[in-house]
């Protein structure tokens, strides 16, 4: 069942946080979308050259962002930047329809006809977040953004890992860029740890489909 969304007033408005991976799809996005990119072959060998730091962030030894960016950098250095747009129109029309997780849709889709700002905050990438949320009508995408150079990607990240304490960041710097000191009633959705810096920032907050509570 949705959650109730009550429409916005002129004197409190109302902006509605999303993360994207496991909240308004089925599950983490990267790699399928890599999987495109790439093909299996190079792929599983992308995999097999980083299996070392991805075992290590499976062991809590290193961080996310440092499992990531290995990942990354391995999967995308020197790549044509329109040769991944041309990958993240595909995986948009093709593979992202069978990963939307209708609950999560329904509730954006709540917010957008009451009059709420929607904001994807997500730790995937640019490589095809800002062409996803144009295709879902939010007002802003905030998420890993990579780095480009001479129209190729680097691999490297252009900012932090869109995760945990820097989806914080993130939203407040939007919110504050857009509100001021006014600042909005702040609705949240996610799904993991890392979304509960977040959802605690809101006022009312879901998790993994039901009401949160910050504890």
């Amino acid at each position: 069942m949705s959650a109730a969304v009550s429409p916005a007033t002129p004197a409190q408005p109302v902006v509605a946080a999303f993360d994207f991976d496991g909240t308004l799809t089925w599950r983490d996005t990267l790699l399928p979308f890599l999987r495109r990119l790439l093909g299996w072959p190079t792929l599983l060998w992308v995999l097999l050259v980083c299996s070392p730091w991805l075992a290590a962030y499976a062991l809590r030894l290193i961080s996310n962002h440092r499992a990531k960016a290995v990942l990354l950098q391995a999967a995308l250095a020197a790549r044509p930047v329109a040769e991944v747009e041309r990958c993240a129109q595909a995986f948009a029309r093709h593979d992202l329809p069978l990963q939307w997780r209708p609950w999560g849709l329904r509730q954006l889709v709540q917010h957008q006809q009451a009059g709420h700002r929607c904001v994807l905050v997500t730790a995937s990438t640019s490589l095809y977040m800002h062409l996803v949320g144009a295709s879902l009508g939010v007002d802003a995408v905030l998420c890993t953004e990579m780095e480009t150079a001479d129209g190729r990607y680097t691999g490297r990240m252009a900012t932090a890992n869109c995760h945990g304490e820097e989806k914080v960041r993130r939203l407040q710097a939007w919110l504050t860029a857009q509100y001021g000191s006014e600042q909005p009633e702040l609705h949240a959705y996610g799904d993991t740890k890392g979304d509960l810096p977040m959802l605690r920032l809101a006022s009312r907050a879901w998790f993994r489909e039901r009401a949160w509570i910050a504890r």
